[in-house]
């Protein structure tokens, strides 16, 4: 098995340093949680029915990961649906299918756990990212919004790709 095939599975406690590391090119300056927080978050995580921290690793080494979150939902004859955040790969190994692969196993998580939608947010709007969400099976058909607490934003928080803030 090469790095190009990495397979994809939940992250584990080992995984958490590589995962972290990984996590700088997501939001440099962003400092990460301690280790004994990241592996609590971690389980807190693992526990929700159906949500998962996923990676693409290879030989010990964290490649690419994404978030997917389970969301229990009173609408569409209870349907829960999946929120993917935290999409990411070390850019020494992009263009290899991780990022693809990820959100693929992220998605078909997804349905397992009787979602009826699978969506996620970028903070890019360079035109490569958009066509990879696209390529990857996801539509912008809709208009997203967020708000944050300004008191605790961290440093460094670029948004989800490494082009700029998110505004507003």
């Amino acid at each position: 098995m090469t790095e190009d095939d990495a397979p994809v599975r939940p992250c584990t406690a080992a995984d958490l340093p590589g995962l972290l590391a990984l996590y700088r090119h997501l939001a440099p300056g962003n400092p990460p949680p301690a280790p004994a927080e990241a592996e609590a978050i971690l389980g807190r995580i693992a526990a929700v029915p159906g949500s998962a921290v996923l990676v693409a690793a290879q030989a010990g080494r964290v490649l690419a990961s994404c978030t997917l979150m389970v969301i229990p939902n009173l609408t569409r004859g209870g349907r829960p649906f999946g929120l993917i955040e935290n999409v990411v790969t070390d850019p020494a190994y992009r263009g290899r299918g991780h990022g693809t692969r990820l959100l693929d196993a992220a998605s078909a998580a997804a349905w397992a756990a009787g979602c009826y939608k699978v969506m996620l947010l970028t903070g890019s709007s360079r035109p490569t990212t958009l066509d990879f969400y696209r390529r990857a099976g996801f539509a912008q058909t809709k208009t997203g919004f967020q708000k944050r607490r300004a008191e605790v934003e961290c440093p460094g928080d670029g948004g989800s790709e490494p082009d700029g803030p998110r505004r507003g």
